[in-house]
């Protein structure tokens, strides 16, 4: 039994047993309709690691007594769902009900593994829960996702932690031989981050650690013996896009506070350098722009920095990068012109570009007016041709925003082109 994982002892043996998911396996949760109807559709379960999905999958097949399949996406090809899926139709001539193909980390499935299901799921030949820890919406091909009910699956909260180590120290046939009394818990919830397998992990690491007849847990025995704060980060999947998104929010909301929070988030969880600073570079045209031009310096000079000293020592540099950022003015002018500009591209098409603008470098073109009439503007300063296709003349395309070194910008643009554009 020993030889057994704490978190394995203690996986659920009927659906009462599940902490956590109420939403969904509660009195009214959907997913607990559908089992008690018998009308339980093909399914992707979308959480984190450790809140259930596998657990959850063996129980609903138990529960309605069908045949049960697993496949995992890792180690698993097409010619593997092809084997699964026919014997699941030989069942179906003995008249036995549909059973269902549970497929862990559906999302490391190709396009052609994926598509290798389809049939069998339009058909009713199996019923499908596909387990996932990344957004379903970008890893799942859209005619698997049309055919499937997503369930959303949430982490666990810090009091369905503490029921499940407390039902861990009572009912675990190894646990409950011993004195274990849970002081202190807080460094187990936030090391395990909502992750119930790693918690009962964590939990029988301490456990063993001890050779005392009384085994008190603590946070420090807790950090110890744990070694390190494993901070949740996926840099690949869904938590990378989020946190990410949190970073540059910080930054462009001038919050520096935020900004330095979730940049040592990506520096835990092991987030390359390069992106980070590619990030900044983006963010210093697209969110400070004009406003402050020295920031695309900064993060220009940043980007050249950490290329060359890597971690841990590039953490300061981003540190300084981001601060600067975060405290400087913010105009999204520039970026909102260069659209704007497009938008007009597209909508008027390869508009004529005027023969005063024409480059004229052969004795035909010059013949043909190219270049004709165009006035050096460092000899003529004063003298404001038209740079636009006729078409446009006059359209105002970019807008300085409301700032010092901006409203200098207008100050000077209102003055050149009075009457002209909008200034």
């Amino acid at each position: 039994m020993q030889n057994i994982p704490l978190a394995e002892r203690m996986r659920p043996r009927k659906l009462s047993e599940v902490i956590g998911q109420k939403h969904l396996i509660g009195e009214n949760g959907t997913l607990k309709t559908a089992i008690n109807n018998k009308l339980v559709p093909s399914m992707i379960l979308w959480g984190p690691p450790g809140v259930g999905k596998t657990t959850l999958s063996n129980l609903i097949a138990q529960e309605l007594g069908r045949p049960f399949y697993t496949l995992s996406a890792i180690n698993s090809g097409v010619k593997d769902v092809r084997e699964v899926i026919n014997k699941a139709s030989s069942l179906g001539l003995f008249g036995i009900d549909i059973p269902i193909l549970f497929i862990d980390e559906i999302h490391r499935f190709s396009k052609a593994q994926q598509d290798s299901l389809l049939g069998a799921v339009e058909k009713g030949v199996i019923t499908l829960i596909g387990a996932t820890t990344e957004n379903p919406s970008f890893e799942v091909i859209p005619a698997l996702l049309s055919r499937s009910q997503v369930y959303v699956l949430e982490s666990l909260s810090k009091e369905e932690l503490q029921e499940l180590l407390e039902r861990a120290i009572i009912q675990d046939e190894v646990l409950s031989k011993q004195k274990i009394t849970l002081k202190e818990t807080e460094s187990l919830m936030q090391i395990s981050a909502g992750d119930a397998r790693k918690l009962l992990n964590i939990l029988e690491l301490v456990v063993s650690s001890v050779d005392d007849k009384k085994i008190i847990i603590t946070n420090d025995l807790i950090v110890k013996e744990a070694q390190q704060n494993i901070v949740r980060y996926d840099k690949n999947g869904e938590q990378h896009y989020d946190i990410i998104s949190a970073f540059i929010k910080s930054i462009r909301g001038s919050d520096p506070n935020g900004a330095v929070y979730w940049l040592a988030r990506m520096i835990e969880g092991g987030e390359d350098v390069k992106f980070i600073a590619r990030r900044l570079l983006i963010l210093a045209s697209e969110d400070i722009g004009n406003a402050n031009p020295t920031a695309l310096v900064i993060a220009n000079n940043c980007f050249q920095a950490v290329n060359v000293i890597g971690f841990p020592e590039a953490r300061i540099t981003l540190s300084q990068a981001v601060i600067y950022l975060a405290c400087s003015s913010k105009s999204n002018a520039s970026y909102m012109a260069i659209n704007e500009a497009q938008v007009e591209v597209r909508k008027s098409g390869n508009l004529t570009v005027p023969l005063h603008l024409r480059n004229a470098p052969s004795k035909l073109m010059k013949e043909l007016g190219y270049g004709k009439d165009y006035i050096y503007s460092h000899n003529k300063p004063n003298d404001k041709q038209e740079f636009l296709p006729e078409e446009i003349s006059g359209k105002m395309i970019y807008n300085p925003s409301n700032n010092n070194k901006e409203n200098a910008f207008r100050l000077v643009l209102k003055s050149l082109w009075k009457g002209k554009y909008n200034y």
